[in-house]
């Protein structure tokens, strides 16, 4: 199916920001064949797929300047709850995408400048053939459970009073389950078993695939690591503190527990 020049949900990726029309509390894309439509130059564009038999698009502007009239460039965290979940993954997919452009234009192995790879979401080193494939930060997030609690911690790096699971990033060589135990082991002190995988969600901030667990206390007093953990506790089902917003897997994971589903 031919794309090019094709009417499409265009999503032009500033500094780490998304072009919206203004409409009310909600945003929305451009609907248009080219950014160009709208008085807009773009440095790099990037095919992302289709949706709903609509061609989608991102569209990389390296020097942000202010919108055209009615659009407002917005930071990609601040359209969160603005934006259909599905729209707003795929928002985060293009600034990734075209944050990866940007950074991998010389090869990291020779210098030498890189162009894009034919067949494949890649940028190849024209001179000694290194390829360079989107970069992808996996990390774990769980929620650890004991008889009718669960343990959730405030993060040091959260800008409001929220408390939420424990994550962290995978370590070169080391298993999802053993990044599970290590990172809960770090940050709070206790131990688990009886490890259990929930689900996934990617998460560009900035480029992260978050994969959920559940697991079972089995020893320990809580000991924040004061670097990352302001606060954690043990809570029941009904004294819950303030928690993260339904979108996210943090949130997915506690539902889970709050509705006996693990």
């Amino acid at each position: 199916m031919e794309m090019e020049g094709r009417q499409g949900w265009w999503f032009v990726v500033g500094q780490n920001t998304i072009l919206t029309h203004v409409d009310g509390e909600g945003r929305r894309l451009p609907l248009v064949r080219h950014p160009q439509e709208l008085g807009l130059r773009v440095d790099h564009e990037h095919f992302l797929g289709v949706l709903d038999d609509v061609p989608v698009w991102a569209a990389g502007i390296d020097s942000q300047g202010d919108g055209p009239d009615g659009t407002s460039f917005e930071q990609l965290r601040s359209l969160y709850t603005k934006m259909p979940e599905t729209v707003w993954t795929l928002a985060g997919r293009a600034v990734q995408i075209a944050e990866w452009h940007r950074t991998h234009r010389f090869c990291g192995r020779c210098g030498e400048q890189t162009e894009l790879a034919r067949r494949e979401r890649a940028r190849k080193c024209a001179a000694c053939g290194l390829l360079n494939f989107p970069r992808l930060s996996p990390a774990t997030i769980t929620v650890v459970t004991k008889g009718d609690e669960a343990l959730l911690a405030r993060g040091r790096t959260f800008g409001a009073p929220i408390y939420s699971a424990l994550a962290g990033f995978v370590e070169p060589g080391e298993s999802l389950e053993q990044c599970v135990a290590r990172e809960v082991k770090e940050e709070v002190g206790v131990d688990i078993t009886n490890i259990r995988y929930f689900g996934s969600q990617p998460w560009p901030f900035p480029n992260s695939l978050m994969l959920g667990f559940h697991a079972d206390y089995v020893g320990g007093e809580i000991s924040c690591q004061e670097s990352e953990i302001v606060d954690a506790q043990w809570f029941t089902r009904d004294n819950l503190p303030n928690m993260p917003g339904g979108m996210s897997i943090s949130r997915w994971l506690i539902d889970a527990w709050i509705e006996g589903r693990v």
